[in-house]
């Protein structure tokens, strides 16, 4: 059985870390990366537990351990992570229904990971749903991004109900940032 909650201990912080590092690039082979997909930022605990602190992280938990996650981020963190400043520029260019994103009250979804043993079980949308249920009352939009190269996780947003709102490349990397509106 899986159930899906806010994060809330030092204990499920560190397991979505352990979580995070088995997925990063330099931890899986290239066809694991082709066919499972992977994360790209590594977080530190004092960061991870910052941002939980000021909006709870979205986890599914299975016999006691994270077995997924999904990351809430605030705009309030927009510099303290380098390598998404890129993003936070071009997301306050984008035009969204009408107003630019600068304007609107959106929150970053971090990060979103589940365990190997856990994909294709619907973990994914739970998290999302968990989400949604979350912080659709004071939020009206999530944003984040994908690489393309990580198609796996596009198709995954894509079915959830995420949409495409601007391509752009930094450092090599062709990206995709993508929004799902909840008004």
């Amino acid at each position: 059985m899986i159930q899906y909650s806010k994060a809330s201990t030092d204990l499920e912080l560190r397991q979505i870390l352990a979580l995070q590092k088995a997925n990063l690039p330099v931890n899986l082979s290239d066809a694991e990366i082709r066919s499972q997909g992977f994360v790209t930022v590594s977080h530190d605990f004092d960061l991870l537990a910052e941002m939980n602190a000021k909006s709870p992280h979205i986890i599914a938990k299975s016999g006691g351990e994270v077995i997924g996650y999904a990351l809430v981020m605030l705009k309030s963190f927009r510099e303290r992570i380098p390598i998404l400043i890129p993003m936070f520029e071009q997301i306050d260019s984008i035009k969204y229904n009408g107003k630019l994103m600068r304007e609107i009250d959106y929150f970053i979804m971090g990060q979103v990971c589940i365990a190997k043993e856990f994909r294709g079980k619907g973990v994914f949308n739970g998290l999302f749903e968990k989400m949604k249920f979350v912080m659709a009352p004071k939020y009206p939009a999530i944003v984040t991004e994908v690489a393309f190269r990580n198609a796996r996780s596009m198709k995954a947003h894509a079915k959830v109900g995420f949409k495409t709102i601007k391509e752009y490349q930094s450092d090599g990397e062709d990206w995709a940032i993508i929004a799902w509106d909840w008004s």
